[in-house]
């Protein structure tokens, strides 16, 4: 017997050793990707791997593209025209917003937009000359022009964005949706986040985390070229049969161990990780594996072509993706493309070029497939741009830029349950504030869980007496008149 545990204690150090090889949301994504999770008798919350995700209304949509552009896009320079702005550019009026500017002391006058607006499709939305791209997709989008957020700083507002709170250590949207959904495939994780080359976000990886749900919710890194997950693949090749003797002598020893651990759930889901850990290594290439694509299909997306490869490739993915059945897709674009505090004249054409026509691709494609009924689509960033310029010496947009604003902001949705061509809220006439259709981060959340068929008051884990939500103690509402 002392022989027996000697081996089978060397057996488990072996495959702790190999742990960090694989992601670990990577593994335990798989493990219980289409399990609903529990609260064991301590009060931890642990999955129950075996056990499907189910809606508990009818969903209006089953998965999820998230397209976040970090920084903070300039709302009436994109989708917000304000003719009074422009009217009285140059003007003075810091005295009247000074509580709400991050850097009073490059404050400037009021800053009209230097770009032209047009009304686009049949429902005549207003939309720059910046997005050429995305104005032919309108009638498909949802706008909401009554945005708005809780805190003016990056980090505090990204976090408010993605987990509902301005505090760190809380699980994030996509965590919240896996963890009640589960995934369709259990050879893929149910929540990625496609990286971007250039670097993580601010806030690197806690976007995504899985705060105190169990870390099988975080999100995956997936890398668009190269490696899709690093150290997944075998370090040297073997025949397929070695392989499989390999494979089914690791089930037969882990199903041993198991039986003389009657009732460990949290063993029972290691082992499940580690056999699903295998099949990732052919899926998450194929999923990956953009040679399968034709090469009007990699036109579409601008994929061959700068500044839009890199994105381009991403959106690309993203559509592989769900496609597969991956639950939520979450896109980041590298640091902050969108903080325009200076140069807004150029900068912000530099964003829209890389982003638009890949956007504009991942619409048409998913629609072409017959997709977009069934992919939800969102789009926007963690607040807003102010009216007034950034530099106080300075009234001219290729050098001014502008600075934060969580008053007002914009987002839009498409795809699945959301009533295309459609324009909800204002702002007032120089942008600064949300005044009519208002709609908050918790009420935008609420909205997303409502069209995957999950009830924002019955999505949550008690702890430590409360029952957290991702959409906090304040009641938000769905918005309703965005819902087909």
């Amino acid at each position: 017997m002392s022989e027996n545990r000697d081996w089978m204690g060397a057996r488990r150090a072996v495959f702790r050793s190999l742990a960090g090889g694989v992601s670990a949301a990577a593994v335990m994504s798989l493990l219980d990707g289409e399990s609903r999770a529990e609260i064991a008798g301590n009060g931890e919350v642990v999955g129950e791997p075996g056990r499907p995700g189910r809606a508990i209304q009818r969903p209006l949509a089953k998965s999820v593209i998230h397209l976040f552009m970090n920084g903070g896009p300039s709302q009436m320079d994109l989708f917000d025209p304000k003719p009074e702005l422009t009217r009285r550019h140059g003007q003075e009026h810091f005295d009247r917003i000074a509580g709400e500017v991050e850097f009073p002391d490059a404050a400037g006058s009021l800053l009209g937009s230097p770009f032209r607006f047009a009304r686009h499709g049949q429902c005549g939305m207003w939309v720059s000359e910046l997005l050429p791209e995305l104005s032919r997709h309108v009638d498909d989008v949802a706008l909401l022009r009554g945005m708005y957020t809780t805190n003016l700083t990056h980090e505090p507002a990204l976090y408010k964005y993605h987990s509902g709170s301005e505090f760190t250590g809380r699980p994030s949207l996509g965590a919240w949706i896996t963890w009640g959904l589960g995934s369709e495939n259990r050879n893929l994780p149910g929540y990625v986040v496609l990286e971007d080359p250039q670097g993580l976000p601010v806030n690197g990886i806690d976007n995504w985390t899985a705060g105190f749900l169990p870390a099988s919710y975080q999100g995956t890194r997936f890398r668009a070229t190269g490696a899709p997950v690093l150290n997944v693949s075998p370090d040297f090749t073997e025949p397929s049969e070695v392989t499989q003797v390999e494979r089914e002598l690791i089930r037969r020893l882990d199903r041993l161990h198991q039986q003389q651990r009657v009732g460990q759930t949290r063993l029972q889901s290691r082992i499940q990780a580690w056999e699903l850990a295998a099949r990732m290594q052919t899926s998450a290439t194929d999923a990956l594996d953009l040679q399968q694509e034709t090469a009007a299909t990699l036109e579409l997306y601008g994929i061959g072509r700068e500044p839009t490869d890199t994105y381009g490739r991403r959106c690309l993915i993203a559509r592989r993706l769900v496609e597969r059945g991956v639950r939520f897709v979450q896109l980041f674009i590298n640091s902050q493309i969108w903080d325009n505090h200076s140069s807004i004249g150029t900068a912000l054409p530099a964003a829209c070029e890389r982003t638009d026509r890949p956007i504009a691709g991942l619409l048409t494609d998913l629609k072409q497939r017959g997709l977009l009924d069934e992919t939800l689509l969102v789009w926007g960033g963690e607040m807003g741009r102010l009216p007034i310029s950034q530099l106080a010496a300075d009234r001219n947009p290729r050098s001014s830029g502008r600075d934060h604003n969580k008053n007002a902001m914009v987002a839009w949705l498409a795809g699945g349950g959301v009533r295309g061509g459609m324009v909800l809220g204002a702002t007032d006439e120089l942008g600064f504030a949300a005044v009519d259709g208002r709609v908050g981060v918790p009420d935008f959340h609420a909205t997303l869980l409502h069209l995957l068929g999950l009830g924002h008051e019955d999505l949550y884990v008690e702890r430590a007496g409360l029952r957290e939500r991702l959409t906090g103690v304040v009641e938000p509402r769905v918005v309703s008149e965005i819902l087909r």
